[in-house]
């Protein structure tokens, strides 16, 4: 087998291929979509590469493989090519990942205030994730007027910032003993 070329030069006028073929600006909301899914699919790497708990790094093994299925279903141009079943997000995956929140956030102590992204490096990068999983999810929503999105896509994105946020609770209180309390009174 003939070793690919990382270089096409297809993209040196500032435009991308769609899966399908279809040529779109780089600067496409669908690009930025997809971009920012990968984006956080690569922060979601590193912060994996700071864990030791099993149960955590097979969970994000499984988002990991999600955004990546997700970042295919958004480069699908479906009016000219068909989606490939791979790229679909399911009911299942839904609630694989509701079910995930449900069990860290039940070990946790209740929160009666808001708190301060950081505490621990793992801590800071589960925050750095949720920030990033928030700002994709705001690209999506951007790109959907033009393009009809599954439910489910929408959806898990959603609940992967939820379940960013109660992981980034649990690492700071393994990591540090206590969260950082908001201190409202500051000025």
């Amino acid at each position: 087998m003939k070793k690919s070329i990382v270089y096409t030069r297809t993209g040196d006028k500032g435009t991308t291929a769609l899966v399908g073929g279809k040529r779109v600006s780089k600067t496409d909301p669908r690009i930025e979509s997809y971009g920012t899914i990968d984006e956080l699919n690569s922060f979601i790497g590193l912060l994996a590469a700071e864990l030791t708990d099993t149960d955590d790094l097979v969970f994000l093994k499984f988002v990991q493989h999600k955004l990546f299925n997700i970042g295919s279903y958004l480069a699908t141009d479906q009016e000219n090519t068909e989606l490939k079943i791979e790229s679909q997000v399911t009911d299942e995956s839904v609630s694989r990942i509701e079910k995930e929140i449900d069990r860290i956030d039940g070990a946790l102590p209740r929160m009666t205030n808001f708190i301060l992204p950081g505490g621990s490096r793992s801590s800071a990068l589960a925050h750095v994730c949720r920030t990033v999983c928030r700002r994709a999810e705001r690209c999506v929503y951007a790109f959907e007027p033009r393009v009809e999105i599954d439910k489910n896509v929408l959806i898990f994105i959603n609940r992967l910032s939820d379940y960013l946020f109660v992981l980034a609770r649990k690492l700071c209180i393994k990591d540090m003993g206590d969260e950082i309390i908001w201190d409202s009174t500051c000025i």
